[in-house]
C-alpha cells in the first residue's frame, strides 16, 4: 500500500441525493460524513423546482469510507431520498487546461445550452461547471436565459481565435456573451 493511500488521499465516494426541497437531508449527510470519521472534500447544493440535488465528495481512510457506505445505505431507506453513492480517486491536475469563465445571455427559446455545450465539445473543451436558469425579466416580462459555464481550455488552442469563433457563434445565435480568465 503506498503512503497516499493509508493517509487517506486516495479513498473517495462520491455521494450524491435528490429530494424535495422540504427534507433537504444537508445535515443528514455532512454529519454521517463526519460520523464516519471521513472529511467533505467538495459539495454542491442547489434547489431546481421544489427539490434540492446535493452533490459531495467524503474522503478518508479506507475504513472510513466503508463506514461511511453502511450509514448511506442506512439513510437511503427514506422513501423520499433518492440517494446513490460509489467509490472515485482524487482529479488529476491538469496545468495544460487555462479555466475559463463563460456567461452567456439571451431571449429564452430552445436549444441555446446544447449549440453553446456542442461548440466547446468540437473544440476539445471540457466544461468543468455549468448552472443555467430560465428567468422573466423584471423590466419587460421577457422570458430569458441564463448560463454560466466554467471551462478547460488546452493551452495548445489559439485563445484569441478560439474567442472570436465563439463570439461569432453567439452574434449568429443573438446570444450575448462573454469569456474571460478565471481570475481566482
Amino acid at each position: 500500500m503506498n503512503r497516499s493511500a493509508r493517509a487517506g488521499t486516495d479513498n473517495q465516494l462520491l455521494i450524491h441525493a435528490l429530494t424535495p426541497a422540504s427534507r433537504a437531508p444537508l445535515l443528514a449527510l455532512t454529519k454521517r460524513i463526519a460520523d464516519a470519521g471521513c472529511s467533505l472534500s467538495d459539495a454542491r447544493v442547489s434547489t431546481i423546482g421544489n427539490d434540492t440535488s446535493l452533490l459531495m465528495l467524503a474522503a478518508g481512510p479506507w475504513d472510513a469510507i466503508a463506514k461511511l457506505e453502511t450509514a448511506l445505505a442506512k439513510l437511503g431507506r427514506d422513501e423520499e431520498l433518492r440517494l446513490s453513492h460509489y467509490r472515485t480517486g482524487p482529479r488529476e491536475p491538469n496545468s495544460a487546461l487555462l479555466p475559463y469563465l463563460v456567461e452567456v445571455v439571451a431571449a429564452d427559446r430552445p436549444g441555446i445550452l446544447v449549440k453553446v455545450v456542442e461548440f466547446f465539445t468540437r473544440h476539445d473543451i471540457r466544461v468543468e461547471q455549468l448552472s443555467s436558469m430560465r428567468y422573466q425579466a423584471m423590466q419587460t416580462g421577457a422570458q430569458m436565459f441564463q448560463a454560466q459555464i466554467t471551462i478547460g481550455i488546452p493551452s495548445q488552442i489559439h485563445l484569441a481565435t478560439l474567442r472570436d469563433d465563439f463570439l461569432e457563434l453567439c452574434d449568429g445565435l443573438n446570444l450575448d456573451a462573454i469569456m474571460d480568465p478565471v481570475k481566482f
